[in-house]
């Protein structure tokens, strides 16, 4: 048996040991695993699994020993997510700490602070949130105004950001600051923030969907030692661009559905609301539809695995990821319009009799996916970037 077998056969042995039942079926509203020191967990062996997971340094597989991670090799941590795949694992910890901030400090901070705050994201104790968008700097985000000034031991912060996913929930911020007014990029730092302060509130904002993920976030003298600063002082737009490069790389993945794009999910709820002839769809039209929908996944899915071996160990994602954060934000919006086009009128409830559960989470999912072509940088900004960065057309 060779290494990598080896590795196989004592991960499913492992994970057929530790891996609650309860792990093994699709997740529920209210039970994503965020962490954090607030966390509540309404299924409790979502907090068994993320313990478990995270003290082998499984939540983030690749990532350093030395600072939590697991330490797997590429081949290693294929080898992991087939495993998991196979028995149907949920996700032992969603964290902006682990698909954005972290990457970005094993890249930009120094030892001291990669110390500090990476094994808390691997473990899942620490939850946190991006300050970055402010009501006058959106697309623009390099116009952002919250001024950060030196007060010898510490920073003190004042602005407001906008559309903070989870601030009201989170724990700490990681934070784009002017710390320059006279330059523009120049002049922007990244700094991190501990938002259990007086200076830090966060306001939820209500959505069309009726939830409430965003939220304004209002620094008021809030204080960060000298020691958060990431990077240089006014070098923060070099580590906030690779940043949204994670960030769009993770957003991208909204088009495979969570794993199933226009699976057998979509393709029971057309059987269940359209009806089916010999165990096929009855209206032929949808089953082109859905084909073309789950060709499309898959073809989008095995870019992406193609895109991530193709990358040199280490580095980060490019200019690429906008074409990814493009392309799998518009399948997803494309598979909801499928998926409530299969329902009918009982994809048009909002509440009451009449409704199932699952027909009410897919209409609220619906109007939430229109947001994802906005997030993590505008399909507009995303075709700039495609036509500058990839396909280097001219100004």
């Amino acid at each position: 048996m060779d290494a990598l077998e080896k590795f196989r056969a004592e991960t499913r042995e492992w994970l057929e040991a530790n891996c609650p039942a309860s792990m093994r079926t699709p997740m529920k509203d209210g039970e994503e695993p965020w962490g954090g020191r607030n966390a509540v967990w309404k299924n409790p062996d979502s907090k068994v699994w993320m313990e478990r997971m995270a003290e082998r340094g499984w939540t983030a597989p690749t990532w350093p020993k030395e600072y939590g991670g697991g330490g797997l090799s590429k081949e290693e941590n294929m080898v992991l997510q087939q495993e998991l795949r196979r028995i149907h694992a949920r996700t032992p910890l969603m964290s902006f700490g682990l698909w954005m901030l972290g990457p970005a400090l094993l890249e930009f901070a120094n030892e001291e602070q990669k110390k500090e705050h990476i094994p808390p994201i691997v473990r899942g104790e620490i939850r946190w949130c991006q300050g970055y968008s402010e009501p006058g700097a959106g697309s623009d985000l390099a116009g952002l105004q919250t001024k950060c000034e030196d007060k010898g031991d510490h920073y003190l912060v004042n602005g407001q950001k906008i559309w903070t996913s989870y601030a009201d929930k989170a724990d700490w911020i990681f934070c784009l600051v002017r710390t320059d007014t006279s330059k523009k990029h120049e002049g922007i730092s990244f700094l991190l923030i501990d938002m259990d302060q007086p200076g830090v509130e966060a306001r939820p904002i209500s959505m069309i969907s009726g939830a409430s993920p965003f939220c304004e976030t209002f620094l008021t003298d809030a204080k960060a030692p000298k020691k958060n600063l990431v990077g240089e002082l006014n070098k923060g737009w070099t580590i906030a661009k690779r940043l949204l490069q994670h960030e769009r790389a993770m957003i991208s993945g909204m088009g495979l559905g969570g794993g199933g794009g226009a699976g057998p999910g979509i393709e029971q709820a057309a059987k269940d609301y359209i009806g089916e002839e010999n165990g096929r769809i009855a209206d032929p039209s949808v089953r082109d539809k859905i084909v073309r929908q789950k060709m499309d996944s898959q073809a989008f899915a095995l870019t992406m695995r193609r895109s991530a071996e193709e990358a040199k160990a280490g580095q980060g994602p490019g200019a690429a990821s906008s074409m990814f954060k493009y392309y799998g934000t518009e399948l997803n919006k494309r598979r909801y319009e499928l998926l409530l086009e299969v329902m009918g009128i009982q994809g048009l409830g909002w509440e009451g009799e009449g409704f199932s559960d699952d027909e009410l989470t897919t209409t609220r999912a619906w109007l939430r996916s229109k947001g994802n072509s906005i997030e993590g940088g505008t399909s507009e900004v995303q075709l700039n970037v495609i036509a500058k960065r990839v396909l280097e057309l001219p100004e």
